[in-house]
């Protein structure tokens, strides 16, 4: 009896190790989660947001009025969200892991910002009646967005942020009449080119 008392003793904190042992690989995945990569970042949909961009800026170039203007560029802009959205939607999907999963959220946190100031900077440069200003400073926060946002994300994705602030850094130095250029440059042809290389290498 003594023999099976000492037996079962020994046997009784297995419960608590395999409590432990779990709890370990919950905290091991957490961790991991943590510090990964937001690779959802669209390739397709970027090729997408880039055709919509070289679309705007040869209605934009039209345009009779700077309210009509701002209206192109600004129904653009939402359509290119709109787009981008269902994009990174669809690949999280595909790779059947969560959109809300810690590197999307540090990825949108950090790209928002710069998206923020943009739209109230345009409002008030807009009313102060330097329309002119707008496609270099579109540019650059974008792009600071992007480099911000892209810390959590393949390293690609800096780069096209290095680019986009070059090419609005640029805009603000030419000419004004310039502006839908540099823009059907930035947001279209770079858009365009880095989601093509994301697409081949991170999937579409």
């Amino acid at each position: 009896m003594g023999q099976l008392h000492h037996f079962r003793s020994r046997q009784a904190p297995a419960p608590g190790i395999h409590e432990h042992a779990i709890e370990n690989l919950r905290f091991i995945r957490e961790t991991m989660e943590r510090s990964g990569s937001f690779t959802a970042v669209p390739g397709w949909g970027g090729v997408a947001m880039g055709i919509t961009a070289l679309a705007a800026a040869v209605l934009a170039d039209r345009a009779r009025t700077s309210a009509g203007w701002l209206a192109i560029w600004s129904g653009a802009a939402v359509l290119a969200v709109a787009v981008g959205i269902y994009a990174i939607r669809r690949k999280v999907r595909a790779a059947q892991t969560p959109l809300l999963a810690a590197p999307a959220q540090k990825f949108a946190t950090s790209l928002a910002p710069p998206i923020l100031a943009g739209a109230m900077l345009t409002v008030v440069l807009f009313r102060a009646g330097f329309p002119a200003v707008l496609p270099g400073l579109w540019l650059m926060l974008y792009g600071a967005g992007v480099i911000t946002g892209g810390a959590f994300s393949v390293r690609i994705v800096p780069v096209m942020g290095i680019c986009l602030m070059a090419c609005g850094a640029v805009a603000l130095l030419a000419p004004a009449a310039w502006g839908d250029v540099f823009m059907a440059l930035g947001f279209g042809g770079l858009q365009i080119a880095f989601g093509i290389v994301i697409a081949r290498r991170y999937g579409g």
